[in-house]
């Protein structure tokens, strides 16, 4: 049976706030299949980063099956002892596993069958309708709902039409812009993340993070999570598993500590 040992706790209120950590193990499974092995094991992966502190784990099982698979989820669901966090487009197939699998917590995300990684946010505006039927359905299951959206006060406000716990917040232009272009993006998420807990929605925030640029959005106002998962892969090819954690916690540690 499945190990349900961990959901999210309530916002935290508390001066010292605690961001967590959750790693996003895809390319785990990328590596295996470019030669349709059975390994690496993204499970394995999974368990190693709980070992050295993650508090859950983030999958997207896309509809190409690019890289994790249908067993993956199953198998991460039976394992992990942290929050099995499962990303799925909207897509009525997606959607009918995403309600069978037992996920802890699901992350709604648009998804273009061309594009190397996700691209952008849902557009909340122009599903939601589909989002008002998906939305309550997988909160009916148990599953902790968010929605990856752009920092846009618009989306942000359809993201709490639609009954969404969550939003999370793509970092993508943060993370791509250099110099005063990234500090106009830095300012987009803080208001973003600002206008989320006005309207009442939980605030998590991920996409092309690293422990370069991590730090500023450990310090947004409202965060309680980051879903990390590239950056950290790379890394552990060179320190290993447990170590490329380590160092990605120690960088939000330190930037949460020093915000105050």
């Amino acid at each position: 049976m499945p190990r349900r040992l961990f959901r999210p706790e309530p916002p935290n209120t508390r001066l010292d706030r605690v961001v967590r950590l959750h790693v996003n193990i895809d390319h785990v499974a990328t590596v295996r299949q470019a030669r349709r092995e059975a390994f690496p094991d993204p499970v394995a992966f999974a368990l190693e980063c709980e070992a050295a502190g993650a508090l859950g784990i983030t999958c997207h099982l896309r509809r190409d099956r690019r890289h994790i698979q249908d067993d993956d989820v199953l198998r991460l669901r039976a394992e992990i002892a942290t929050l099995l966090n499962l990303e799925s487009s909207l897509h009525p197939e997606m959607i009918e596993f995403a309600l069978s699998s037992g996920a802890d917590a699901f992350c709604l995300v648009p998804e273009n069958r061309a594009e190397v990684t996700t691209e952008g946010g849902l557009d909340v505006l122009r599903e939601k309708a589909r989002l008002a039927e998906v939305v309550p359905a997988l909160t009916a299951r148990g599953g902790v709902v968010s929605l990856f959206v752009d920092p846009d006060p618009a989306q942000i406000a359809g993201c709490a039409d639609v009954g969404a716990a969550f939003v999370e917040l793509h970092t993508g232009a943060y993370a791509n812009a250099t110099g005063a272009a990234r500090e106009t993006e830095l300012a987009r998420l803080v208001a973003a993340a600002q206008e989320s807990q006005r309207l009442g929605l939980r605030v998590n925030a991920g996409h092309g993070l690293d422990e370069h640029n991590v730090a500023p959005i450990a310090r947004l106002p409202h965060l309680e999570e980051l879903n990390i998962g590239f950056a950290i892969v790379a890394q552990a090819l060179f320190h290993g598993v447990r170590p490329a954690v380590s160092r990605m916690l120690q960088r939000v540690e330190q930037a949460t500590s020093t915000a105050h």
